[in-house]
């Protein structure tokens, strides 16, 4: 039984959120040929003041940045950006 777990900072519509676990769940299927009512997906979501890199908080970032929109603009889903300290996230 394949089981993903995503940790995502908060944002997301409840459609992409969704949308995620479906592709996840699509190319765990597909690619493990798995059955697919033995796939499990989690999504955690976490605020951005409880994610720090490089010693910063994301939310801390966010306001050196000027970012008001917490770093989620909506839209497609990227990978994620471990050398700008970004989690995977919408644009």
């Amino acid at each position: 039984m394949p089981l993903v777990e995503v940790t995502l900072t908060e944002g997301r519509s409840p459609e992409q959120l969704r949308e995620l676990m479906r592709r996840l769940h699509e190319a765990v299927r597909t690619s493990l040929d798995a059955r697919p009512e033995g796939i499990r997906v989690i999504v955690r979501e976490v605020p951005r003041t409880h994610w720090s890199a490089g010693g910063r908080t994301l939310a801390e970032r966010d306001a050196a940045e000027g970012r008001a929109d917490g770093g989620v603009t909506g839209g497609e889903l990227t990978g994620d950006d471990a050398a700008g300290g970004r989690p995977a996230t919408a644009v």
